[in-house]
């Protein structure tokens, strides 16, 4: 059975739900989530490293509504959080502290305590002060923290230079040549304990090839840290999957990786985000007009780069598809948000059905990174977010008003 969105009877619609009337009863711009889409994203990723210890560690900064993460958490996902508040959220959305890592270039003290109150599986430390600080908060609180270093394999992800984070000019991780004199040397820090390694090499990336490296450096490393007695509990390969057409499957990712390892010691983690909730959202937007200027086409849309960063922050490509039966002219033109921005743009050149004013259009493949990222630019309220689950729909967040943007201002 299909998952997700697609065409009946001409009209696209979200696991046979109509979009024009979820767009009626929560208004534009909408975001859509289908859940199933996503239970079967992340039971691709656990089935496909089923022949081997893991721990599927959902990437919460892809999306962290709270009904998302306590269903994922349902499943017997781990999580990986970058902040605080990520990690309560996740904490007091099921996930147990045992099943979270904890990333992230810049952790506050206040988050250190957090998680070494909380027990988490692993900080993924960015640095050797970072280790030491990591200590600090152990001791504080009477307890032991475990930690995963995280390397910087120099390994390029051949994606958009925003979104790589595994070259030596990168700001995360340190070099994987000094990951045994930092084991070595973190021997002497009171309430820490060494328990893995971890790499995340970037996002959006197109070929299994540089995953493959990254996951081969981990494991001789892993290797190498076992063999003079430090004790590998886990090994973290990242994530960091494109989604689309053209990208690498769970299963084909998977068994490139495993043969690449062979044998790892410890429980191996992987941590997808995108690759999951990303082809399981719609931002869902109406037609305000059409307009031509010196040849060119402009539709414009009543959603914008605050509702969806993306295509302005690192020039991503969303489909972008006519709701109804397409019927009419095709034209090529650009999708645009009413914001005055240039980089208010979904998609230029698009070639599309001429859509009318009134028209829904679904910008598609929008679950990641798309309200995660939102914000008030404009005094613009956030969009509303709906899950389609059991073949009905039901709001998880509902749409902001004025009282809502103004509520924390002073006088």
């Amino acid at each position: 059975m299909t998952t997700g969105f697609d065409r009946r009877n001409g009209e696209l619609r979200c696991d046979g739900l109509s979009l024009v009337d979820l767009a009626r009863e929560f208004g534009t711009p909408l975001y859509v989530y289908s859940w199933p889409k996503i239970d079967e994203g992340y039971h691709r990723f656990d089935a496909a490293f089923a022949s081997v210890p893991h721990l599927v560690c959902y990437a919460a900064k892809a999306n962290s509504n709270l009904a998302i993460l306590k269903r994922l958490a349902g499943l017997g996902a781990g999580a990986d959080v970058v902040s605080g508040g990520e990690l309560r959220a996740c904490l007091e959305s099921g996930f147990p502290a045992e099943r979270i890592v904890f990333s992230g270039v810049g952790k506050t003290d206040e988050e250190l305590h957090a998680g070494v109150a909380a027990g988490i599986l692993a900080f993924n430390a960015e640095s050797e002060r970072e280790i030491e600080r990591i200590g600090e908060a152990a001791r504080a609180l009477g307890r032991t923290a475990r930690v995963a270093l995280r390397v910087n394999p120099d390994i390029d992800a051949r994606s958009h230079p925003y979104i790589s984070t595994g070259l030596k000019r990168n700001k995360f991780g340190v070099d994987i040549a000094r990951a045994r004199a930092i084991f070595e040397k973190a021997k002497g820090i009171r309430a820490v304990t060494m328990t893995g390694v971890q790499a995340h090499i970037g996002s959006q990336i197109l070929e299994a090839a540089p995953l493959v490296e990254t996951a081969r450096a981990l494991s001789a490393l892993a290797h190498e840290l076992s063999g003079v007695g430090f004790q590998i509990e886990t090994v973290d390969i990242g994530g960091g999957i494109c989604i689309g057409a053209q990208r690498p499957t769970p299963e084909s990712y998977a068994e490139e990786v495993l043969r690449a390892i062979d044998g790892v010691p410890g429980r191996l983690l992987v941590e997808p985000g995108r690759a999951i909730v990303g082809p399981a959202g719609a931002l869902l937007t109406r037609v305000l007009g059409v307009k031509r200027e010196r040849e060119k086409i402009f539709v414009i849309v009543d959603a914008a780069m605050n509702d969806l960063l993306r295509p302005a922050l690192y020039e991503a490509l969303h489909p972008i598809e006519r709701v109804l039966p397409d019927g009419g002219d095709r034209i090529t033109a650009d999708v645009v948000g009413p914001i005055c921005e240039t980089a208010d743009c979904f998609l230029q050149d698009a070639e599309l059905t001429r859509p009318e004013e009134g028209d829904l259009v679904a910008i598609l493949d929008a679950g990641a990174y798309g309200f995660a990222m939102a914000s008030n630019y404009n005094f613009r309220s956030r969009p509303a977010e709906v899950l389609v689950e059991n073949g009905s729909a039901r709001p998880i967040r509902r749409r902001e008003t004025y009282e809502d943007l103004v509520r924390l201002e002073g006088p």
